[in-house]
């Protein structure tokens, strides 16, 4: 795809770039996803489940809708009594991302980064230090992750960590390639 040196300098600035921005914000981070890949993204919920009396954990994925690409793998520990009632039957009904259905609830939050970085895929866990099975296919690259907690009273009702694809922005530059191509 890249083919001098310097072509691939530069893509990897900007992918570390880009990356690096994905592990700062506090805002959906969807919407910064779906800019990055191009397309809308849809969640695939992986597993749900009640674990204690008022906590529920929630594991999915983000793929982009016309590429399959998985985009995310997100982990998610939710306090129901401190998650607003509407909310949590939104997630209960597994129908979208978290952050699409505060949009559309018109709830706001508070999100504090707790932790980010980069770590091999192998390390992944969840929000019990268990390990986690990415879903990424094809990379032993360092996986980008954020770990917030997200608050809409005094304490936090989603502990959440999302792990990155570390090649999204190869991922998107593939595809405009191969739109160039399909072009000339």
């Amino acid at each position: 795809m890249i083919d001098s040196p310097f072509d691939k300098e530069a893509c990897q600035l900007l992918q570390g770039l880009l990356l690096d921005l994905l592990l700062v914000t506090d805002g959906r981070t969807t919407d910064l996803l779906e800019v990055l890949v191009n397309e809308k993204i849809v969640v695939e919920v992986i597993q749900q489940e009640k674990v204690k009396e008022t906590y529920y954990i929630r594991e999915s994925v983000l793929i982009g809708e016309k590429s399959g690409f998985i985009v995310s793998h997100n982990i998610a520990l939710v306090h129901a009594e401190h998650v607003p009632a509407e909310l949590f039957e939104s997630m209960a009904n597994r129908q979208e991302g978290i952050g699409k259905a505060m949009n559309s609830l018109g709830l706001r939050s508070f999100r504090k980064v707790e932790d980010g970085g980069f770590l091999n895929k192998a390390d992944a866990r969840d929000v019990f230090q268990k390990p986690v099975s990415l879903r990424f296919r094809d990379t032993e690259d360092k996986v980008p992750y954020k770990r917030y907690n997200m608050y809409f009273g005094s304490e936090p009702g989603i502990e959440m960590i999302e792990y990155y694809h570390p090649n999204l922005i190869e991922h998107r530059l593939e595809q405009e390639i191969n739109k160039e191509k399909l072009n000339d």
